[in-house]
Parts: structure tokens; C-alpha cells; sequence
């Protein structure tokens, strides 16, 4: 469920449903499909979030991958850690973990408005036996457990540290640490003063890290009390609790505000560790809290407001914060590897070219009319739509191939040249279903010299391409605010992820029905025969139809993958090359598909209501995503001369 999906699909759904039915469908999907074979690899695919060493980090001695964590009441069973984990998280919270389970059926609410979610029951938990029994079966992961603890609701300090006692042996085992909480229970400063600090001994004893979880509504003269730098770190807390209730209040827009207040006081009282957890809605505020002297962000409300990509986007920006003042690697020369790859590219927009001059004209190479037997002006007397028909196919098949080479060169000279890891997968995965489909020629027996050569000149580029390339972090600033420009961006996103993939079908139909029964009903209709009687006419001809067919089906295919994955992964803000790719890539291959088909009269309506659905999606998705890929561009450029 990536952004894309996410806001434009899946939110407005669910957010029909009652908060718990919502996130409990949504938990129990995700987890569902993480325990499916392969289905981490689809959800990480889908997210294509690329862990970057940069990004490693530690909060209180304990090894992250990334500072961005996961709250514990997000999903407090543990149903999608699996998938979650898969999504740019570096650690995950337990809790709250109280000794006994505390239930609670009353409903949660969203305050949409706010950006909020408030929950009847701040105490809700399944109980220590419960969580320990899940975390010894196992979570799928690697990532670290810090499991906040919390006393049963109404007790005393000294039923709280009996309490505490407990849950440390039962959970020291699988934790790395703990959130020690005690400070939202109401009791005198003193007595509250005194049980942290005997916690806090019991989980030195235990010898896992300790730190103290403070609520943003801590008093102002408290904090000095508490002596933060005798703790392994602090964590500023995400609930804000109603007066004289158990009912909390996560996230919302004023939460922000207190926390940096909150970050900044524990920084200056000498804290080592600092989470900020909760007040994270979009990359901005992540990047506030941790020049404000937090180590580390944990999210909550923002990742059911935001969407689950938040993670990745935040990780993309403390990355760019962390390199963008460091020596830029001295990209690689042309003829190490991405040259090759343009050479490809431009390779296959002549070969285009050259496909649709001779596909408009005689149609026919000197060896089809070998193999077939027979003359084009022989043909046309047995049926005047045959050389239209097989003109039609090969036409298409050129505009394809003129579209695939123009993202070849644009996805090399803009991605990989700069070492883009998702470029590099899009163009490797793209070329090897490309060249794959080089066999379903061969498919009804017809061998085409051209196409053979074809292939074996571009084969040698690729190869040339995989020599040296390395990933390196992107140093384009990313997108940092959750405004309408961006959810905006959500949308043509979709757009062009389901016309790559909607192509992709098409591409894998047509090369099927290529190899097996050559024509559907409207091909035909159109034809005024049927297929017996031209084979019966000419046993070579439907096998040379065969071959055109599902060659063009193959190249739709690859170019779908290109499409496909360039819109998962490569719409990020300011990327102006990528929207003049999908436009410049999207025309010749629409153009051919379109101008052929009315020009020889092939205009049913059910035969090219794909390609009229697909032409609606690109429109559409280009007029969504100029504002976010090439108007920002432009403000960004406007920023840098200013400066």
C-alpha cells in the first residue's frame, strides 16, 4: 500500500470505516500478504526503500539501521511488524506493557481535522505473558524491540515497582531496551521521583538500556528533578492525556510545538538519547525535531495520515541532510557503464525509426516474401486487408520500440549515470524481459535474420553496462511537506503506475495470444476471414503474423516495466527529467498505436478501448505531476541563483 495507492485509493475507504475496523483491516492485510511466500519481496518492491549506511545510528548504545521507528500502539499486537519493517523502520516500540492485561472495547477516533487519534484507553495492552509469548515464537524481523512499561492503572509506587520487577524478567530477554514510564500516573512528584529511580536500577541490573519516557505535558520545574543525564536517554512522549481520564490524544498539530520545546530542554539538561515519538507527520517535521537535538523519530498518527511511504520519505531527507555537504562522488565516464546504455537506448529509437519507415511502405522484407512463397502484390489480390493488417503490427511494435529507447536513454543519463539504485533495477529488469522476449519470435517456427542481428548488437551494450556501477545516495533535495502540490502528485503517481501496469497485461496478452491462437474476434472481423482459411490459403502465413505479434507483445511488456517502475519509484519532487520522460516516452508509442489503426480502417471500438483507457491515464497523470516534478524544479533552481 504505497502513497500512491494510499491516497488516492485505499484512505478514502477506509476512512469510511470506524478507526479500529480500519486498522485492523489494514494490519491484518499487510501482515497477510508478509506471510505469503514472496510477499516481503512484493512490499518491498512496491516501496523500494534501499537501506544506505549513512543512515545507520544507535539510540542508547543499541545498533539501528535508521532513526525512524514505529510506535507501539500503531499495531500493538505485532500483526504487520513483518511488513512494516520493510518500509524504511528502524525500531519498533512495545507498549505500553502493563504486568496484566488492561482491555478496552470502546471505539477509537480520528480527528481528521487535527491530524489526531485518540484512544479511550492509554492503558489498553494484551499483558506481559502475551507480548513474551509472541516476541519468543518470533516477529520475522531483525529490527530492535523497545518495550515501554507501565504500571497497572491505579496503582501505587510501591505496586508499580513490584510490577516493574516482573516485567523486566518476563521481557529482558527479547527487548533492547525499555521506556520506563511513571510519570502520567498522578502520584505525588516525590513518590514518582523515587520509584524511577529504583526502576531504573532494576533495569540496570537487568543490564538492557533505560530510558525515561516523559509526556509533553511534563510541568516546566520537573524536568531538572528528573536528572535525564543519569538515564540512558529520554523519550518525549506522544500522548496527551485528558484530565481526569484514561482517554489520550496522539499527534495533532499543536503536539509538534511542545515537543521541540521538549527536545530542546532535554538536549540542554544533558540527555544522551533523545527520541521524539508522535508529532511526526511529514519530513519537515521529522528534520525539526532532530536539529532541535533528537536522535531519533518515532512515528505514529503521521504514518495513518501521511501513509506508510513516510518513512521512506523521511529516511530520503535526514540522507540528503547528512551527504549534502560531503565531497559528491566523480560520476563514472561515459564508456564505463551508463554509456553503453544510452548508446542502447538511442540504438533502439533508430531501430524504431527505421521499423516504422519500412512497416508504412512495402511492409514486407525481402526474406517475409521468401519465407512466405509469395508477393506482397500476390497477397493483396487474395485480401486487400492483410499487408494493413500486418502493417498495423508492425507499426505498433515501432512506436513501442521508439518509446522503450527514449526511456533507456533518459533512465541512463539521469539515473544511472548518477548511481540510482531504482533506476539501475528498472533498466536491468526492463532489458532482461526485453531480451527474453527475443524467443517468442520463435514461437511458431519463423527465424527473422533482422531481428536475430538486432539482438545480437544490443546484447553486448547491455552486458558492457553491468561492468562498475555503484549505488550512490541521491543528492537532489526531497520533498519535505505534505501540501496539496504533493497529494496532488499522489494521484498522477496512480495514474502511471496503473497505465505500466495495465501495459504490462496488455503486453503479456497479446504476446500469448501471438504464440496460440494469433488473432482474437475483431482481428478477424476486420480480415473478413477466418484463421483456417489462411492457413489453408498459405501455411506460412499466420506463423510470419505469429512472429509479429508476439514480438510486439514482448516489447510492450519491457516498456511497461520501464513505466512501471520509473512511476513507483522515481516521482520524487523536482525530477523534472523523469515528466519529460513520460511525455516524450509516452507519444510515439500512443501515436503509432492510434494513427495506424484509423488509417487502415481498423476502428472497432472494443478493440482500442485499452488504448484509449491508457491514453486518458497518461494525460491525466502528466497534468497531476507537472506541479510536483517540474514546477518545483523550477522553484528550486530560482532558490540557488537567488542565493
Amino acid at each position: 500500500m504505497p502513497d500512491w495507492s494510499y491516497h488516492s485509493i485505499f484512505k478514502p475507504l477506509l476512512f469510511r470505516l470506524t478507526s479500529k475496523i480500519a486498522r485492523d483491516l489494514t494490519l491484518h492485510t499487510m501482515g497477510g500478504l508478509s506471510r505469503m511466500p514472496g510477499g516481503t519481496f512484493v512490499i518491498k518492491t512496491m516501496g523500494h526503500f534501499e537501506q544506505s549506511a549513512v543512515l545507520q545510528d544507535e539510540i542508547a548504545g543499541v545498533p539501528i539501521p535508521c532513526p525512524v521507528g514505529l510506535s507501539g500502539a500503531l499495531d500493538p499486537e505485532g500483526i504487520a511488524h513483518k511488513a512494516l519493517a520493510q518500509l524504511g523502520i528502524g525500531f519498533i516500540e512495545l507498549g505500553p506493557v502493563t504486568v496484566r492485561e488492561v482491555r478496552c472495547d470502546a471505539p477509537i477516533e480520528r480527528v481528521s481535522e487535527q491530524e489526531a487519534i485518540v484512544y479511550p484507553d492509554g492503558y489498553a495492552n494484551a499483558g506481559a505473558d502475551a507480548i513474551a509469548e509472541r516476541l519468543r515464537k518470533g516477529t520475522g524481523h531483525r529490527l530492535p524491540h523497545f518495550v515501554r512499561l507501565r504500571p497497572m492503572p491505579g496503582s501505587t509506587p510501591r505496586e508499580a515497582l513490584l510490577q516493574q520487577q516482573e516485567l523486566l524478567e518476563k521481557l529482558a530477554p527479547y527487548a533492547a531496551g525499555f521506556y520506563i514510564d511513571g510519570l502520567a500516573e498522578g502520584w505525588p512528584p516525590d513518590e514518582a521521583l523515587a520509584y524511577l529511580r529504583e526502576v531504573r536500577q532494576l533495569a540496570a541490573a537487568a543490564g538492557k538500556p533505560a530510558l525515561l519516557y516523559i509526556p509533553p505535558q511534563l510541568p516546566e520545574g520537573m524536568l531538572r528533578e528528573l536528572q535525564p543525564a543519569s538515564w540512558s536517554g529520554g523519550v518525549v512522549g506522544e500522548a496527551q492525556r485528558e484530565e481526569g481520564s484514561r482517554r489520550i490524544c496522539v499527534g495533532g498539530h499543536a503536539l509538534l510545538s511542545a515537543q521541540l520545546s521538549l527536545v530542546r530542554r532535554l538536549r540542554a539538561a544533558g540527555a544522551a538519547t533523545i527520541v521524539a515519538a508522535g508529532a511526526v507527520s511529514q519530513p519537515q517535521d521529522a528534520l525539526e525535531l532532530l536539529a532541535a537535538g533528537a536522535n531519533s523519530v518515532q512515528l505514529h498518527s503521521g504514518f495513518v495520515y501521511a501513509g506508510p511511504g513516510l518513512p521512506k520519505r523521511i529516511n530520503e531527507a535526514i540522507l540528503y541532510e547528512r551527504i549534502r555537504d560531503t565531497e559528491e562522488p566523480e560520476p563514472p565516464s561515459f564508456w564505463a557503464n551508463w554509456g553503453w546504455m544510452s548508446l542502447l537506448g538511442i540504438s533502439m529509437m533508430i531501430g524504431g525509426v527505421l521499423t516504422w519507415l519500412i512497416a508504412s511502405t512495402s511492409v514486407l522484407l525481402p526474406y517475409d516474401e521468401t519465407f512466405l512463397g509469395v508477393s506482397r502484390s500476390v497477397i493483396n489480390r487474395f485480401n486487400g486487408h492483410i499487408i494493413h493488417f500486418m502493417s498495423h503490427d508492425r507499426i505498433t511494435l515501432a512506436g513501442t520500440m521508439i518509446s522503450l529507447g527514449i526511456f533507456y536513454y533518459q533512465l541512463a543519463s539521469h539515473g544511472l549515470r548518477f548511481g540510482s539504485h531504482w533506476a539501475r533495477t528498472a533498466l536491468l529488469t526492463s532489458c532482461t524481459v526485453g531480451f527474453s522476449s527475443f524467443f517468442l519470435y520463435l514461437g511458431y517456427g519463423y527465424f527473422d535474420p533482422l531481428h536475430a542481428i538486432a539482438a545480437a548488437v544490443l546484447l553486448p551494450m547491455l552486458l558492457l553496462t553491468l561492468r562498475g556501477l555503484k549505488d550512490y545516495p541521491s543528492r537532489k533535495p526531497p520533498g519535505l511537506r505534505n501540501d496539496a502540490v504533493w497529494y496532488r502528485a499522489q494521484w498522477g503517481q496512480c495514474c502511471f503506475v496503473v497505465l505500466g501496469f495495465g501495459l504490462a497485461i496488455g503486453g503479456l496478452t497479446i504476446s500469448f495470444v501471438g504464440i496460440t491462437q494469433v488473432f482474437v474476434p475483431t482481428d478477424l472481423a476486420y480480415l473478413g476471414v477466418t484463421a483456417e482459411l489462411l492457413a489453408d490459403w498459405n501455411e506460412h502465413l499466420i506463423p510470419l503474423i505469429a512472429h509479429d505479434r508476439a514480438g510486439f507483445g514482448g516489447a510492450l511488456f519491457s516498456l511497461a516495466v520501464a513505466i512501471a517502475a520509473s512511476a513507483l519509484w522515481g516521482v520524487n519532487q523536482g525530477e523534472s527529467w523523469l515528466w519529460w520522460t513520460f511525455l516524450w516516452g509516452g507519444i510515439p508509442g500512443f501515436a503509432a498505436g492510434l494513427m495506424v489503426h484509423f488509417h487502415i480502417g481498423y476502428t472497432d471500438f472494443i478493440h482500442l478501448l485499452p488504448v484509449y483507457i491508457a491514453v486518458l491515464l497518461y494525460v491525466v497523470g502528466l497534468y497531476l505531476l507537472y506541479p510536483f516534478l517540474v514546477r518545483r524544479a523550477g522553484k528550486k533552481a530560482e532558490v540557488t541563483v537567488t542565493a
